[in-house]
């Protein structure tokens, strides 16, 4: 009887040593193999859209005053969409239980609601004063031109940069210098130059309060991402910032990429190799990307749409949200060129 329980007991003790063994390497197997340095918190990838959408928005009205007077522009459809999206992705975050990351909802907050006071505001003077003299123009004037061509500038500025970077004071100095003080539609002409040295103005005072509170609240941001790929990618003149952090003796490597705009551009041509991701900044489960598809377009089971929002400023295209998983990002991508779908960002933390 001794013998059986003694039997028993070693038995027991295996089997837990088993156990335990096997949950030990299932944890380790988990963990990220990105460094703690390159690592971003889950929550980041969705709360980054809300600053992205002000970067889609500039584009839209960059894009419309090149053929369009401003005063019919969807001021207040914009204002919408950015509050839409950010209770959307803010309630995904809070079913997913992420870290609620206070600070950068802080952030949003600030540039959401001056975002939203700017729009209001242009909307209604656009509305009064700006179709005024745009009825009483016999088309665009220089100061039309000259707006449109800055508004553009500042949205190929904000894809790299802060907007607060942006030098609004050269654009107000080039302003009176390029476009003259004489000349047809003077109406139209100086009210826009009224309207235009006022907005660069106040911007240009608003982006330095900015930047100076930025600098003292926030960390310098980190300029890289770090992905982990299966295979290692392949030289690629293309790409001159991708460095290989490491490679593993299966074939994965970790390499760093340009982040924000330029990390879209890195994700479509490491996806064109064949290669597949199987960590973004440390993280495995989802990464949120935006595409432009067809009106009714619906995506795949597997890559569901946290929403969709019609682009105001056309007819037929609309921008869907979608929640990819990080080991399926790169077939996706794939699949979208092949679908002829307009990738419009990704997500990267």
């Amino acid at each position: 009887m001794r013998r059986w329980m003694q039997t028993r007991t070693v038995a027991w003790m295996l089997a837990a040593t088993l156990v335990w063994g096997w949950l030990a390497s299932a944890q380790v197997a988990t963990q990220p193999l990105t460094p703690a340095e390159h690592r971003r918190g889950p929550e980041q990838t969705l709360l980054t859209y809300p600053e992205w959408f002000l970067v889609f928005s500039p584009a839209e009205l960059a894009q419309f005053t090149a053929v369009q007077p401003p005063s019919r522009f969807p001021w207040y459809g914009h204002i919408g969409q950015f509050w839409q999206s950010y209770a959307a992705v803010t309630t995904e975050t809070a079913r997913r239980d992420l870290d609620p990351n206070p600070g950068y909802h802080l952030m949003i907050l600030v540039i959401g609601v001056s975002t939203s006071v700017e729009y209001a505001l242009r909307s209604g003077y656009e509305m009064l004063l700006g179709r005024l003299t745009e009825a009483s123009a016999s088309g665009p004037t220089a100061e039309d031109r000259y707006a449109a061509r800055a508004a553009q500038e500042y949205v190929d500025f904000i894809r790299v940069l802060p907007w607060y970077e942006f030098d609004f004071a050269a654009r107000l100095r080039a302003l009176w210098t390029d476009t003259g003080f004489s000349g047809p539609d003077q109406l139209r002409k100086w009210e826009r130059k009224f309207a235009l040295s006022t907005e660069y103005a106040l911007k240009m005072l608003y982006g330095k309060l900015i930047k100076l509170g930025t600098q003292s609240v926030y960390d310098a941001p980190l300029h890289v991402t770090a992905v982990l790929t299966r295979p290692a990618p392949a030289p690629d003149a293309s790409l001159p910032e991708l460095k290989t952090l490491q490679t593993l003796p299966d074939g994965r490597a970790l390499v760093t990429v340009p982040r924000y705009e330029a990390f879209t551009v890195y994700a479509q041509a490491l996806a064109a190799q064949g290669l597949d991701f199987e960590e973004i900044a440390g993280n495995r489960r989802m990464i949120l990307v935006s595409l432009h598809a067809p009106r009714g377009w619906t995506p795949p089971a597997e890559t569901p749409a946290l929403f969709a929002q019609p682009i105001l400023t056309q007819a037929g295209p609309q921008r869907v949200a979608l929640k990819v998983p990080v080991a399926r990002l790169a077939a996706q991508l794939r699949q979208w060129r092949i679908e002829g779908l307009r990738l419009e960002h990704v997500f990267d933390y």
